[in-house]
């Protein structure tokens, strides 16, 4: 998909959008996984979430190849069209974003105050998606995926700034939403030459790469009912679920409950609020501690962008974190 000098390049245009996150490592989460534990901090982009980075990557090459371009138009359930409003307003272009009903209002908010014109429409992404794509014919605007060379790319430079600050990690925990992060760690690991175990998380709400994973090709879900809204898909990208297949060590799949706990864990180890997708991979490694002795884990903290009042209701303020 790109080699290392394209990589480094796309890092160098990111930089120019923002900071390198840290990659720390945290005693107490050590203590709690009993090992030692680096957290790659993604929510500390400057929309709070890793898909920052693919929205700079995709609307610097779309604006240099159509620099006539009259809008693009997407769907999400926030953090990529944040990522898609950040990165088309820094090039002027004009950004429709749709999202189902219901959708995190914080980040509709965000998305709003970023530039975008946002529509919500439909139960869920996937309608939300469809209609998006509907619109992009009828007003020759131009239709941004979910999953996109580019945009695996421009995430892929966290995962090169992680495995360079930490490049004898034994193995890599990444949620799993479209399904760009996995890719572009995976990606990177190969191109560096590491041996890292990259394991996928998935919500139990919301199992398609998981199905898929096992299956051996797409497998696609009615629902995806999780409070994890970065993870609720329920149609995967038969590219991304490729390169998984022949790159992840396998998926694990973590309940809302789990995922909470995780929350609650980042929250009082690190005094770092992870939204659900981004407290994934720490839930996952909880789930195989016993596994884990010994080992230098990574988690993925892939982003921080949880309404308050679900973070009150789901993740249960006065509820000890387990340990």
């Amino acid at each position: 998909m790109f080699d290392l000098k394209e990589l480094e390049s796309a890092h160098e245009m990111v930089s120019t959008a923002m900071q390198p996150t840290p990659a720390h490592t945290w005693p107490l989460l050590g203590r709690r996984l009993g090992t030692h534990v680096v957290v790659k901090h993604e929510n500390h982009t400057p929309t709070g979430a890793f898909k920052v980075r693919g929205g700079i990557v995709y609307l610097d090459r779309l604006k240099r190849e159509r620099p006539n371009v009259p809008g693009i138009i997407s769907a999400t359930r926030g953090n990529h069209g944040q990522s898609l409003a950040f990165a088309a307003r820094r090039h002027g272009v004009p950004a429709v974003i749709y999202v189902p009903k219901g959708n995190s209002a914080e980040k509709n908010h965000a998305m709003r105050a970023f530039g975008a014109d946002l529509v919500e429409h439909g139960d869920d992404f996937q309608l939300a998606r469809e209609e998006a794509g509907r619109r992009a014919q009828f007003d020759g605007l131009h239709m941004v995926p979910s999953f996109h060379p580019d945009l695996v790319l421009g995430v892929a430079t966290y995962a090169l700034e992680l495995f360079r600050a930490a490049p004898d990690l034994d193995v890599l925990y990444v949620p799993i939403g479209q399904g760009s992060g996995i890719s572009a760690c995976i990606l990177v690991r190969d191109l560096l030459g590491l041996k890292t175990e990259i394991v996928g998380v998935q919500s139990t709400e919301a199992p398609s790469y998981a199905l898929s994973f096992a299956a051996g090709h797409v497998v696609t879900t009615e629902t995806s009912n999780t409070l994890a809204d970065g993870m609720a898909t329920r149609f995967p990208d038969a590219e991304a679920v490729a390169l998984i297949r022949k790159g992840a060590a396998r998926i694990v799949q973590v309940t809302d409950d789990e995922v909470a706990a995780a929350i609650r864990a980042y929250w009082t180890d690190t005094h770092n609020l992870a939204e659900g997708a981004g407290a994934a991979a720490l839930a996952a490694a909880l789930q195989e501690k016993a596994k884990l002795s010994g080992k230098r884990v990574g988690l993925v903290l892939s982003g921080g962008n949880i309404d308050f009042d679900l973070f009150r209701s789901w993740v249960g303020m006065d509820t000890p974190a387990t340990a």
